[in-house]
């Protein structure tokens, strides 16, 4: 019996081989992207923290929580600090996954699946899309490595990460009547099972996410390029980490159906594009704002009492709170380029990395 299980096991991975990788990098992808590391010093250089990482990570252990607590609460609670001081793993798995595939070595591929395996076996999902967004570097890196993870191990991991996006299709926080089931929170929702899906290669989520993103693109983006985050918080802060989690999910949508919904229309005009143009007036300048004046949410003050960095109502608009969304919109229209250079000559690594890869996935 257990000789059948095992054939069974090996030919599912087998199959699973056969997919190519939508949410991290095809292999022709990796070795453009190598070949570019290799010979381009700006490609060098926003490579080199991630093989920092890579490198460090060898030398440490995985550090797993139960339950990631990061939503609603504030700076320095002892539950949130754990919690994001477990989710550096997430970025260690996805730095060691990409040095593997790009240079072979299987310490990393060992070393990524062990941190993984620890994820799979210790955290519960609990369905809370604030906390799980954090997984995101997660289910990238194993994207990139997952096509040659064991059979087994690589059934534990699937199934943890089924039952995270199960968690999220399910979430509390959609539930019909709850102001969670259309703003910032229902981005990240369907982000996290837009990625869960295309790397489990898992079609019976196609429907769903079709059907929730265009429902988010309707209730949460209105035509004049404001969302219902911008309006309720006051805040770009908000109104780009609404924007994010979608650019995110579309990408992996147009990579694995080729349909692209940046510039996808709601029946009030809406779309991702206008919502993202909304944005580049205060970035350049040419208009000023003040975050959180008007802001409708409690958390908002409580943060500004706690004294926690941009988040005092009033504080001048930060042009560079959207370099990474518009990072991320540089994969649909490459003209964003132009304006995050304005903005900010020296970019942050996150942004640097991210207009790397759509050089590379274009």
């Amino acid at each position: 019996m257990r000789k059948w299980i095992t054939l069974i096991l090996s030919l599912v991975f087998f199959a699973a081989s056969a997919h190519a990788q939508l949410v991290s990098l095809t292999d022709q992808e990796v070795r453009h992207l190598k070949n570019l590391i290799d010979n381009d010093t700006t490609a060098t250089a926003a490579f080199m923290p991630l093989r920092s990482v890579a490198e460090q990570s060898l030398l440490e252990q995985p550090n797993p929580i139960v339950k990631i607590s990061l939503e609603g609460l504030l700076a320095g609670d002892p539950a949130k600090t754990a919690s994001l001081r477990a989710m550096h793993d997430a970025d260690k798995i996805y730095a060691m996954a990409l040095m593997y595939r790009l240079y072979g070595n299987k310490t990393y591929l060992g070393k990524t699946i062990e941190f993984l395996q620890a994820w799979a076996q210790a955290n519960r999902p609990f369905g809370n899309p604030i906390n799980d967004t954090k997984l995101e570097a997660l289910i990238t890196g194993y994207d990139l490595i997952r096509a040659e993870v064991p059979a087994e191990q690589k059934l534990q991991i699937d199934n943890w990460l089924n039952d995270v996006a199960n968690a999220e299709l399910n979430s509390f926080a959609a539930k019909p009547g709850r102001g969670t089931a259309v703003n910032n929170w229902n981005s990240h929702r369907i982000k996290i099972i837009t990625l869960i899906a295309y790397t489990l290669h898992n079609s019976m989520y196609d429907t769903i996410i079709k059907t929730e993103l265009e429902k988010q693109i309707a209730q949460n983006l209105n035509a004049n390029g404001t969302s219902i985050d911008f309006i309720e918080r006051d805040a770009f802060h908000y109104h780009t980490y609404d924007l994010e989690p979608l650019l995110t999910a579309i990408i992996a949508i147009k990579r694995a159906s080729g349909k692209s919904y940046f510039e996808y229309q709601s029946d009030k005009e809406a779309s991702i594009k206008k919502s993202v143009d909304f944005i580049i007036p205060y970035m350049t300048g040419e208009k000023q704002h003040a975050e959180f004046v008007k802001s409708r949410v409690p958390f908002d003050r409580a943060r500004a009492a706690n004294h926690e960095k941009g988040f005092e109502a009033g504080t001048p608009v930060d042009p560079q709170i959207a370099l990474y969304t518009l990072a991320l919109a540089a994969y649909f229209d490459k003209d964003y380029i132009d304006i995050i250079k304005q903005v900010s000559p020296i970019l942050k690594p996150n942004v640097k990395w991210q207009l790397i890869l759509n050089q590379v996935k274009r």
